[in-house]
């Protein structure tokens, strides 16, 4: 369990009990929970908190671009309310309501400034501040709680993508295996319990141990050797966090996900443990995988 004082201690104390070790992320890689969590949680609960129902459809809009269809896929929660409020503020439609989008100056102080973004640090954000500042990351932290009642309400029942159990047994015979998440860790560990596949992973860290890069660098970087380390993930967040630390990284493609999962089993796996699969390899997935989320939303499309 995490420490009150220090929620990355189970990171650092973890320990190599094999010679390879694998990340896996949660929301749409290893779950098909990206498109319930979005369109019936998050952007309903923006709607509500920021009262914005004159442009409910755009909000819909902008949040899905922002989660599923684009570079920021799986980014962390307070990061992408920023990315969706940029985006509804320049939509020809949400101009032509004369509808006021929030700025959100004090979240974006604080969005840029730390690594730990969660409730709890919120929490600690928002008792410190003052006027304005204080009243914007209130809000923020209710419509954040609101986001999590409403995930805990509506996300159950949703199995894993096929190929993740099988995946995650041949993983286990060579491969110390962790959850590597942005999402809340009450919710990773109630979906992977669930389904009781949270038996196949070491350690489950969400958003309050920190980024993903943290968590790769404090449970992996220097423990094993950096060909022996993969990230799965179904985002460019996951890439990055891989690269961050010098290690490996397998996609699992939106859209694809039982395909990926079935090339993972079959090919990928075998490949990462005979150190085959750095080079040619990996970067043909890379590449297949980075032409599926473009940069510009529909929107600014001509």
């Amino acid at each position: 369990m995490a420490s009150a004082e220090d929620p990355q201690l189970p990171l650092k104390q973890f320990k190599p009990t094999k010679k390879f070790f694998v990340g896996i992320d949660s929301d749409g890689c290893a779950f098909n929970s990206m498109e319930v969590k979005h369109n019936d949680c998050f952007s309903v609960a923006l709607v509500r908190e920021y009262g914005l129902a004159a442009v409910s459809r755009q909000v819909h809009e902008a949040w899905d671009f922002v989660n599923l269809y684009s570079q920021n896929r799986g980014c962390n929660r307070f990061k992408a309310i920023l990315f969706v409020l940029d985006h509804l503020r320049e939509m020809p439609r949400v101009k032509r309501a004369g509808v006021k989008v929030p700025e959100l100056a004090a979240t974006r102080a604080w969005v840029g400034s730390d690594s730990n973004l969660s409730n709890g640090r919120l929490k600690e954000v928002a008792a410190a501040a003052t006027g304005d500042a204080k009243v914007e990351l209130d809000k923020l932290m209710t419509w954040s709680k609101i986001v999590n009642k409403f995930v805990e309400e509506t996300v159950h029942h949703l199995p894993p993508f096929p190929g993740l159990v099988e995946a995650l047994t041949k993983l286990n015979t060579r491969a110390d295996v962790m959850v590597v998440s942005a999402t809340p860790g009450e919710a990773l560990v109630r979906e992977w319990a669930e389904h009781g596949i949270d038996k196949h992973v070491a350690l489950i860290a969400g958003q309050e141990m920190g980024s993903k890069t943290e968590h790769l660098t404090l449970a992996a970087k220097g423990k094993y050797d950096a060909d022996q380390v993969l990230m799965v993930g179904d985002a460019p967040g996951d890439l990055k966090a891989a690269r961050d630390v010098g290690a490996l990284f397998y996609p699992i493609n939106p859209g694809a996900e039982e395909t990926s999962w079935e090339r993972f089993v079959g090919e990928g796996i075998e490949r990462f443990f005979t150190r085959t699969y750095a080079g040619a390899y990996e970067a043909s997935l890379i590449d297949e995988f980075m032409k599926l989320l473009p940069n510009n939303p529909p929107w600014q499309i001509a």
